[in-house]
């Protein structure tokens, strides 16, 4: 099938008037010759956006390259002939969350109808909320899978879809070999063709605001709020997503004072008009928290990403330019995973591979289990006896009991309780920053992306890199490769090279999961905060080098 028909069968079936509008438009001109409009079909058509362990994630558009009704309505359906398949003869259950984006809902609702046109239990939490309250909602409810559609913190024009599966570990995102599994059956579903022949059905549940309810309580507790709380000045953004209203529930029932919000930024708006890009480790997305902060004198800013499953936290640094410094995600990691060990009773801690190494020095000092997992919670909460996990990409899991994801919200309370706790013997969490790395060591981790726009140029990277390894990055001889894609340590096969290097420091280079990059992260340990940022600053500068000659 040629393109041009490949679009116009897609048109015949989108019931959605804004893509059939843009599809329409871009097969007249192509039709006509325009070249540009023909290549804009190739690439909406050229390729499928493929289902994986993250779901469907993609820009919203039209074609099976883009996010959209007509490529959402196999995934749902191929979902649920998986579910029915393992069912045992029993009726699946399925709960669905969206948050804020654009589509998010109207593929939240076309997903319940069409999990109740299979037969199954569909339930579909009461309106837009934090991905969390979903990951939550598949153990609480108890059901066979569940559905949350967002792209989290990936550019505006993005959508995505993610799966979690009930049973032994309900609530955490799907791995290997129940991706492929499902991806298979929604090919087959997609290979049908008309998504009009579907069974739908608008019997399916909502979800009752107890299940909300029961959230906001599980994760109040985690830190309730002391006296020294009372008067703390902070700073909150919500980036133009969910979190704050779910946050500011919790906060009221924790006892914690209310944040001075920033304004702007704190309603859903799947526009994002405030930022370019609604990451909050992206360069100048945290500008207006940093500036409402200047403004109230605030001791601290906390940021979740527009679906609230990530925290970040500033503090204020008269040697930081405009007065504010976000820390890393090692930094904030490091310090829950400190308050974690202090309470723990035996246990695990457990963070990614590209996290800091700092952890498992943690784990060591107090006598708890470690683990190092692939990158993503999927991985990092099936670890055994799990007491916190963490990873560098502002992902905490504080309350492996209650929630089985990464959790923004409930991390954001144990951040307010490490504040409070600090206040109240006159510290801040700058001292607490200070201390820890006193105790455990100077840490430092950085990240060096490789960002593209043709996906091909990663995966020529890493052939390169494996080809011809490195016999140094920089001035510091390579002292051990590992190619995660051979099996190492236990870990399952991953496009994974890490890199130890002669002085100790570590490189591990892989392509992102959620977005066009390849990713180079960087851990060293120095015997001073300045002398492990030089060692970083140096090997940041090597780390390109090497990365941008593997292109050539």
């Amino acid at each position: 099938m040629s393109t041009l028909d490949a679009a116009r069968a897609w048109l015949r079936q989108d019931p959605d008037p804004d893509t059939r509008d843009e599809l329409a438009a871009l097969i007249d001109a192509a039709a006509s010759g325009d070249q540009t409009a023909a290549a804009g079909l190739d690439d909406r058509f050229g390729t499928r956006l493929a289902f994986g362990t993250a779901g469907l994630r993609g820009r919203l558009g039209a074609g099976s390259n883009r996010m959209n009704r007509v490529l959402v309505a196999p995934g749902a359906a191929g979902l649920a002939a998986y579910l029915l398949e393992r069912s045992g003869g029993r009726t699946p259950s399925v709960v669905i969350g969206y948050d804020g984006r654009r589509g998010s809902e109207t593929f939240a609702r076309d997903s319940a109808e069409l999990f109740a046109g299979a037969g199954l239990r569909a339930v579909l939490l009461p309106r837009m909320l934090p991905t969390p309250v979903l990951a939550f909602a598949v153990r609480h409810l108890d059901v066979s899978a569940g559905v949350m559609v967002t792209a989290s913190h990936n550019p505006p024009d993005d959508n995505g879809y993610k799966v979690y599966l009930g049973g032994t570990d309900a609530g955490a995102q799907i791995v290997p070999p129940a991706d492929a599994e499902i991806a298979a059956h929604i090919l087959r579903v997609a290979d049908a063709g008309d998504i009009g022949a579907l069974p739908r059905s608008d019997a399916f549940e909502t979800a009752p605001e107890s299940v909300v309810d029961a959230y906001i309580d599980a994760t109040a507790i985690v830190a309730p709020a002391p006296d020294e709380a009372n008067g703390m000045t902070w700073v909150y953004t919500a980036l133009h997503g969910v979190g704050y209203d779910t946050l500011r529930r919790i906060l009221q029932t924790a006892g914690y004072p209310l944040p001075m919000v920033v304004t702007a930024q704190i309603s859903p708006d799947g526009r994002f008009p405030t930022v370019a890009f609604p990451n909050p480790e992206e360069p100048g997305a945290m500008d207006l928290a940093f500036e409402t902060a200047r403004s109230v004198d605030a001791e601290f800013v906390l940021a979740n990403d527009p679906d609230a499953d990530r925290l970040a936290v500033a503090l204020p640094d008269p040697s930081a330019p405009g007065g504010w410094r976000s820390l890393t995600g090692n930094d904030v990691g490091l310090l829950l995973g400190w308050r974690a060990a202090r309470a723990a009773r035996g246990g695990s801690l457990a963070c990614s591979l590209v996290s800091s190494p700092g952890l498992e020095a943690i784990a060591e000092r107090y006598g708890l289990g470690f683990a190092a997992t692939l990158t993503g919670f999927k991985w990092i909460a099936r670890t055994p006896d799990l007491v916190y996990g963490f990873e560098e990409a502002l992902g905490y899991l504080v309350n492996p009991g209650t929630v089985r994801d990464k959790d923004g919200i409930s991390a954001a309370v144990a951040v307010l309780g490490l504040a409070a706790e600090a206040r109240g013997q006159g510290r801040t969490l700058a001292d607490l920053v200070r201390q820890f790395r006193d105790e455990f060591g100077h840490f430092a981790s950085g990240q060096v992306s490789l960002r593209v726009d043709d996906v091909s140029v990663i995966a020529g990277v890493m052939a390169a890199l494996r080809a011809e390894p490195p016999a140094a990055v920089g001035d510091l001889a390579v002292a051990q490769i590992d190619d995660l894609l051979d099996g190492v340590d236990g870990f399952p096969r991953g496009d994974v090279l890490r890199l130890r290097l002669a002085d100790g420091s570590r490189v591990i280079v892989r392509p992102s999961g959620t977005e066009p990059k390849l990713k180079a992260y960087l851990d060293v340990r120095g015997a001073s905060a300045a002398d492990a940022e030089a060692r970083l600053a140096g090997l940041e500068d090597a780390v390109r080098v090497l990365l941008v000659a593997a292109q050539a």
